[in-house]
């Protein structure tokens, strides 16, 4: 089948996708989509690929698909991914859509999903707020843990989430997913990610349940131009956990002025007017009930964790295997083993070493 069966756009072929098949099934099974359709990468992402997808008649939508090779494990499930999204939306948490689901990788090489594209400002980094007022700034910030608060009072069980993972022994879960993942990307310095590893098993504290995004992050929401959240991206690492894990990772990404620690992935929370880590955390404890005391044990592993994160993402990247967006794969590399090892002062700092 040619590009032109169903009137995709010349020339318009992104890596992952194939025009003219993605085209027929855009047709066949999203109510409204009139060819012909154009297909751009969306930049920032690091892990699966996402598309602005803008019909004959003007509609945008965003379509998701893994990595188009060098998949570890199951963390590009796309079917995982749309239920989260279709089990929320109904919540009243700000995602987008979900509009359609395919499961037959000869469409396009592998399962992908479609949702509403949700118009609005991702804030990826000071660029991206350089011109919000530091009214807006601190409105957002504290929007991200509104939000944030609201995604852990959802009871699974109420949103039919229940039964899609285990619910016990989530850092544990997560500790040995992210070791074996690291070894299999072969990143250097493992004996020192294995160390951490090692010290964080041993001291994993009391855990509770409830439903966690896993990279729930300002450069994964979209915010309107007062500061409100529209909608949380990224869902393909959610599952059902430990929330404090969220907000341990929120907290890793959260500079301030004058930090010497760099955070696990660039933000716009350095910027004047957004509030400091300690105002998140006493905000997320106010409005989640929740013990937030052992706080610091999940920051350590987060920054290890994205030290593995970032191992994996740059096997990618020199294996082909994500669209080019300018990435810097020795800048990610550095970054990661930076994140190693201050992870591996921090569980020192906690006595765990």
């Amino acid at each position: 089948m040619s590009s032109d069966s169903y009137g995709a756009h010349a020339g318009t072929e992104p890596a992952g996708i194939d025009p003219g098949a993605v085209s027929g099934w855009l047709t066949a099974q999203v109510p409204g989509a009139v060819p012909p359709f154009t297909f751009s990468p969306v930049s920032g992402g690091r892990s699966n690929l996402t598309y602005r997808v803008t019909d004959g008649a003007g509609t945008v939508r965003a379509l998701r698909r893994p990595p188009t090779g060098g998949v570890l494990g199951t963390a590009h499930d796309m079917s995982r991914e749309c239920r989260f999204l279709t089990a929320l939306a109904p919540a009243g948490m700000p995602v987008p859509e979900p509009l359609a689901y395919c499961d037959d990788e000869a469409v396009t090489g592998a399962e992908f999903y479609v949702m509403a594209f949700v118009e609005g400002a991702v804030a990826a980094d000071q660029d991206a707020v350089r011109s919000w007022s530091p009214e807006v700034r601190r409105r957002a910030g504290e929007q991200v843990v509104e939000v944030l608060a609201a995604l852990h009072r959802v009871d699974p069980d109420d949103v039919g989430l229940g039964g899609i993972a285990r619910r016990d022994g989530y850092v544990e879960r997560q500790l040995r997913r992210w070791q074996r993942q690291v070894h299999q990307s072969g990143a250097p310095d493992l004996a020192l990610l294995d160390e951490v590893h090692d010290a964080l098993l041993a001291h994993v504290p009391a855990q509770r349940g409830g439903i966690v995004h896993g990279d729930f992050r300002p450069g994964n929401l979209c915010f309107a131009a007062d500061g409100t959240v529209l909608a949380v991206f990224d869902w393909e690492l959610a599952t059902l956990g430990d929330p404090l894990a969220d907000l341990g990772w929120l907290i890793s990404t959260w500079e301030e002025p004058g930090d010497k620690i760099p955070p696990t992935t660039p933000g716009p929370s350095a910027a004047p007017g957004f509030p400091t880590r300690a105002e998140l955390i006493d905000r997320y404890a106010r409005l989640s009930g929740r013990d937030v005391s052992g706080i610091e044990y999940y920051v350590a592993f987060a920054r290890w964790r994205s030290a593995c994160i970032s191992a994996g993402v740059r096997a990618r990247y020199l294996a082909g295997v994500m669209a080019d967006d300018g990435y810097a794969d020795e800048l990610r590399a550095q970054q990661g083993l930076r994140q190693g090892e201050i992870a591996f002062e921090a569980v020192r700092e906690l006595g765990l070493l």
